[in-house]
C-alpha cells in the first residue's frame, strides 16, 4: 500500500490496512469553489483571537486558499463529527504566521458548541469541535484573509456547511455486532466480521481492524481491493487478491471500509475473519451506504490495534486539552 502523502513513515506503518483499495489510499476530496463574501459577517470566534494575532504578527502575509473539505450546503449533508479541513495555497512556517492567519478564520453554527483549529502541517489546518455537532443545522466558515497586513487584495471567502441526521456506529469487535444510532435511537444492528489479525509488519499485526473513533470520508458502491499494499501484485502468487467490493464506505486513509463481505456470510456476527475492515451482510451493508455521510462517527471497540489519530479523519482520538494544543493562537498566548 502507498504511504499517505506528507506522512511520517511511521505514521504509515501504524495506519496500514490490508483492506485496501486499489490506487491511491484515500480519495482526495475535489475542491468547491469558495464564495466571495460580500457583506461582513458577525465573529464568533473567542475574543481573544484577534488581538492574540495582531500581537502575534504585523508580518505582511501573501496567501489564498487551496482547498475546503468537505464540500458546501448545496453538494453534499455531513456528519456530526465532521472537521473542517482548510489548505492554502503555499507553507506557513512561523508560528506567528499561523496565529495571524488562524485569527482571520471563524465558524460559525446555528447550534454552537466549543470548537479549535490545529494545524497538522505548514499548509493545512483543521477545525475540531468540544462534542459532536448538532445534527440538522448549517455551519458556516469564513475565512477573512484580506485583513492580513499585505493580502488586503485577497478575496474573502466563505463556505455553509450542512449538517445532517446523527448517524453514530458502534462497532464491538468482540460481539461481532455494529449497531447504528440516528438522531440518538437504534436504527439497526448488522451482523459483522472484523480483522482477524495475524499479519505482523514491523510489530505491528496489520490484520486487526483499529479501535478508535472514526469517521466515515467517502464511500463508492463498488470499491476495487487489491494485494497491493503487501507487495503482492502476481496474479500468481497465492496471497494475490483482486476483489469488487460492494458497498464501501470508508473510515481511515489506511484502507478500512465498512463494506459488504465478500462471501463468507457464515463468519458474520460469530468470528472475525477480514484482513482488517469491517464486513457485514448484504442487505445491512448496503443500508449503511445509503444512510453514509461524510463525517458520520464510527466508532471501534475490542481489538489491541489502537487507531492513529493521523490516519485520514481520525481526529477525535485526541481529547480536547490534547486538541487544542495544537492551535497556533494558543501557543502564542502563553
Amino acid at each position: 500500500m502507498k504511504p499517505l502523502p506528507r506522512m511520517l513513515a511511521m505514521v504509515a506503518l501504524l495506519s496500514m490496512a490490508a483492506c485496501t483499495a486499489e490506487g491511491t489510499p484515500a480519495p482526495a476530496p475535489q475542491a468547491e469553489p469558495a464564495r466571495a463574501v460580500s457583506t461582513p459577517a458577525t465573529r464568533t470566534a473567542e475574543a481573544q483571537a484577534a488581538g492574540t494575532a495582531q500581537k502575534a504578527s504585523q508580518k505582511k502575509i501573501k496567501i489564498g486558499i487551496a482547498d475546503i473539505t468537505p464540500m458546501g450546503e448545496k453538494t453534499e449533508k455531513v456528519g456530526v463529527g465532521f472537521p473542517i479541513i482548510v489548505t492554502f495555497d503555499r507553507d506557513l512556517r512561523t508560528v506567528k504566521d499561523k496565529a495571524a492567519v488562524e485569527a482571520v478564520l471563524q465558524v460559525e453554527a446555528d447550534k454552537p458548541v466549543d470548537g479549535a483549529w490545529r494545524w497538522v502541517s505548514p499548509r493545512q489546518v483543521v477545525y475540531r469541535t468540544k462534542t459532536y455537532w448538532k445534527p440538522h443545522q448549517k455551519v458556516l466558515f469564513t475565512a477573512r484573509l484580506s485583513e492580513l497586513p499585505g493580502n488586503e487584495r485577497a478575496k474573502d471567502v466563505s463556505r455553509r456547511f450542512a449538517v445532517g441526521t446523527a448517524n453514530i456506529s458502534l462497532v464491538d469487535t468482540r460481539r461481532h455486532v455494529m449497531k447504528v444510532y440516528r438522531d440518538g435511537k437504534l436504527a439497526k444492528k448488522i451482523p459483522i466480521s472484523a480483522g482477524k489479525g495475524g499479519m505482523m509488519r514491523n510489530g505491528v499485526d496489520v490484520y486487526l481492524t483499529t479501535s478508535g473513533v472514526h469517521l466515515t470520508m467517502g464511500k463508492k458502491a463498488v470499491e476495487t481491493m487489491t494485494s497491493s499494499w503487501l507487495g503482492v501484485t502476481d496474479p500468481k502468487d497465492p496471497r494475490y487478491y483482486k476483489e469488487e467490493i460492494p458497498w464501501a464506505v470508508r473510515i481511515s486513509a489506511s484502507g478500512e471500509y465498512v463494506h459488504q463481505s465478500a462471501g463468507y456470510y457464515h463468519f458474520l456476527g460469530r468470528s472475525n475473519q477480514s484482513h482488517g475492515c469491517v464486513r457485514a451482510t448484504p442487505e445491512g451493508a448496503k443500508w449503511f451506504y445509503t444512510i453514509a455521510q461524510r463525517g458520520d462517527v464510527v466508532k471501534i471497540t475490542g481489538t489491541k490495534r489502537k487507531l492513529d489519530w493521523r490516519n485520514g479523519w481520525s481526529y477525535w482520538q485526541l481529547n480536547w486539552t490534547q486538541w487544542k494544543k495544537g492551535s497556533a493562537l494558543a501557543t502564542t498566548a502563553r
